[in-house]
């Protein structure tokens, strides 16, 4: 049990809601948002089965994180949760969609059963929990949207193939959503995080098509060496998920409009690069059409 730093400055202290808090950047952000004094609402799937000791640990650790039940995977259990954040809090202030699972292997050999599980979580998750937390920020006229993508969602490495794929639909979904939440006073912003040394990896499950795998012996070997080499890549300390948890803390305490669209975090592939150019690029195109209203946040009093 930490001491409670409830530096709970008058008018500073936010609600947030974190998706997949049971372990990895979600459960440490939980922990460091209390440590702020803010309102934390830890999202997980079995709080009071699987993960009921994460849910007593949570809890146990500040009076400021409060667990509940949600599975992104379900909009009524999504709604639901939200409707008891609601029942509490006059408003959600910042929504962090960090939920998320992963595969690694043979692309071609991931069935179409598995790439849509990937979506269902990763892409539509995100998207059931904005639909539910969107309308109520837009009303207040004002909130944050932290959804975390992955710099493989900006490149794609080998054997990431479906991964890669429904972070880059989560980059291209947000993109959109920022432009059209802007002139509400709702910001929509992403993180980025590269290798980091949390149990996403205990997501992973075998391809189906066995029989591609077989076919493709070379390239498992390539993996194999591929995945060892990790072990060596997460001694790094910019792979350490502390990165990523500091980096949310610092764009929630961001002044209101001055966020940028994307945060690459850690070893990040060049993205951090790629961004800097993509962004004038993107906004182009809104000035193209002459929607530049879009391109500005407004700010509420």
């Amino acid at each position: 049990m930490t001491v409670e730093t409830a530096k709970q400055q008058d008018g500073n202290t936010k609600s947030i809601v974190i998706t997949g808090s049971s372990s990895g950047f979600g459960k440490m952000a939980a922990k460091a948002f209390s440590d702020k004094g803010h309102r934390v609402y830890a999202a997980m799937r079995n709080p009071h089965g699987r993960n009921v000791g994460i849910k007593q640990e949570l809890e146990d650790y500040s009076s400021n994180i409060v667990v509940i039940e949600m599975d992104v995977c379900s909009e009524a259990s999504v709604n639901a949760s939200i409707a008891s954040v609601l029942q509490r809090e006059r408003h959600i202030d910042v929504l962090i969609n960090n939920a998320g699972i992963m595969h690694m292997g043979v692309t071609e050999a991931f069935s179409v059963e598995q790439a849509k599980q990937l979506m269902e979580t990763n892409y539509f998750g995100a998207i059931r929990v904005i639909q539910a937390v969107a309308p109520h920020m837009r009303q207040m006229g004002q909130g944050l949207i932290i959804n975390t993508s992955s710099v493989i969602g900006r490149v794609s490495w080998p054997f990431t193939g479906t991964y890669s794929a429904s972070k880059a639909a989560l980059e291209a979904y947000s993109q959109s959503l920022k432009y059209e939440l802007a002139p509400s006073g709702v910001e929509v912003i992403l993180v980025e995080p590269g290798p980091s040394g949390t149990n996403l990896s205990g997501s992973f499950e075998p391809e189906h098509h066995t029989a591609v795998v077989a076919e493709n012996q070379h390239l498992k070997t390539v993996l194999e060496s591929m995945v060892g080499s990790f072990d060596q890549v997460l001694q790094n300390p910019e792979t350490h998920p502390q990165k990523v948890v500091d980096a949310y803390l610092e764009l929630v305490d961001m002044p209101h409009g001055k966020r940028p669209t994307r945060t690459a975090i850690g070893l990040d592939n060049g993205v951090d690069e790629l961004n800097k150019s993509f962004q004038p690029v993107q906004d182009k195109v809104i000035s193209d059409f002459q929607l530049d209203f879009m391109l500005e946040t407004k700010i509420s009093h």
